[in-house]
């Protein structure tokens, strides 16, 4: 006998109806079994889209690297959902707009398969989940070898590492960036035969110094060592191609680039690696094609309360429970819409605006900590004045970023030149 619950889930939530034929299925991963986009997302506004955005009038936001805004046809569906979900003669109403695949569409965004594709809630239970099912943080048989990593790495997933440094003796190797680059040639010296995982961000949260993926890849290759990418300032922003690059595992959150909401990410593991080289570290019945009671009047008679047999993808490996189902609402429809942009163009886009702060904030007194050549959706400056700083942006209405440190700056599809120029007419 298939259990129910998960059922009475997706009821809840209105995302599908569930095929009970071949036991739980998980209700985010039924919005559809094929990709559609929606009427806003097949025409979305030439760049600059403005009007695809809710920004107040005045305001001129170039914090994405922070928390993107949600994109308007995303509102509308995260408010349907929310009315639906509030009245109880309204759960079992089916979606009004057409249901989107959003595993199918994130994988397609990446070059990558639906099967490598598990829902995460956030970027550092990805990383987590890598580190655990290579065995590296348990301290057993399969727990030999070194970590290599480097200072531009994501600060939280730098704190896990050297956590493991500090309490279970990991050998970490962290490689320090040289005007804030991090050279092949360094990352080279610190990987060996015994490296057994080379982790980094695709693109830095601090300055936007973007990886040679590929090169690091075929390094750590050449070395018998795996990779894991930080992709949460390059989804949905910065080409990335899981196939071309040959990256192993990466992950990411919604609520930055992808212009979705917290509490739902993507976790991608190459096929190949699922149960030869990656385990299963934690059990849900999110993980489970079918599961049987043996207890119930009716069932079969089992030594057991229940009987299961995993999904050999990496939902069976990684989904554990149920998932945010108003964040996937969200998602289906930023992300046929970041797909119908297209990420190239996108990045395109901005490098007009990228060129003209490298240009005219240094002259400002702002040292940038960004390499020249690059085209991520990141610009940083080093403060002269953070209190100050902050007094003049908030007076002109600019958003940004200002930490004790640095400045960082992060343009989107919304974006134009004129958002530049009220952001040097605030710091002048």
């Amino acid at each position: 006998m298939n259990i129910s619950r998960r059922e009475i889930l997706a009821g809840l939530g209105s995302m599908a109806t569930l095929n009970t034929s071949v036991g739980v299925r998980s209700g985010l991963s039924l919005l559809s079994e094929s990709t559609g986009f929606s009427e806003s997302a097949r025409e979305p506004s030439p760049l600059p889209a403005k009007r695809d955005f809710a920004i107040p009038e005045g305001l001129t936001y170039l914090n994405c690297a922070y928390t993107h805004p949600i994109l308007n046809a995303g509102l509308e569906a995260l408010r349907d959902y929310a009315d639906r979900r509030a009245r109880p003669e309204a759960v079992s109403k089916p979606l009004q707009k057409k249901p989107v695949d959003i595993k199918a569409e994130f994988a397609a965004l990446i070059n990558a398969k639906r099967s490598e594709i598990s829902f995460i809630p956030n970027t550092s239970t990805g990383e987590n989940l890598i580190v655990n099912g290579l065995g590296i943080s348990s301290g057993g048989p399969r727990s030999g070898g070194n970590v290599v990593t480097d200072t531009l790495h994501f600060e939280g997933a730098l704190l896990h590492l050297q956590s493991l440094q500090q309490n279970a003796g990991l050998d970490l190797r962290i490689v320090k960036p040289r005007d804030w680059r991090i050279e092949l040639q360094d990352l080279e010296r610190a990987i060996d035969k015994k490296t057994k995982l080379v982790e980094l961000s695709l693109v830095a949260m601090d300055n936007g110094f973007q990886q040679d993926l590929k090169a690091v890849c075929d390094m750590a290759h050449a070395s018998g060592a795996y990779v894991y990418a930080d992709i949460v300032q390059a989804a949905g922003t910065t080409p990335i191609d899981v196939r071309a690059s040959g990256v192993d595992f990466c992950a990411c959150s919604s609520f930055k680039w992808l212009m979705g909401d917290f509490g739902l990410g993507f976790l991608f593991v190459k096929e190949s690696l699922l149960d030869k080289v990656i385990q299963r570290t934690q059990y849900g019945y999110y993980q489970t094609q079918e599961l049987h009671s043996h207890f119930l009047p009716g069932d079969t008679p089992g030594d057991a309360p229940y009987s299961w047999q995993f999904t050999p993808d990496a939902t069976g490996h990684f989904e554990v429970g149920t998932q945010a189902i108003g964040a996937a609402q969200v998602l289906s429809e930023s992300l046929p819409y970041l797909r119908n942009l297209g990420v190239e163009e996108i990045q395109a886009h901005r490098q007009p605006l990228l060129k003209k702060l490298h240009e005219e904030v240094p002259r400002l007194g702002f040292q940038c900590l960004t390499p020249p050549e690059s085209t991520s959706a990141i610009i940083s400056f080093v403060l002269r004045n953070p209190e100050e700083t902050r007094r003049r942006l908030a007076k002109a209405q600019v958003n940004v970023r200002v930490s004790d440190r640095y400045m960082r700056v992060s343009p989107s599809v919304f974006n134009d030149l004129s958002d530049v120029d009220r952001l040097l007419a605030a710091l002048a």
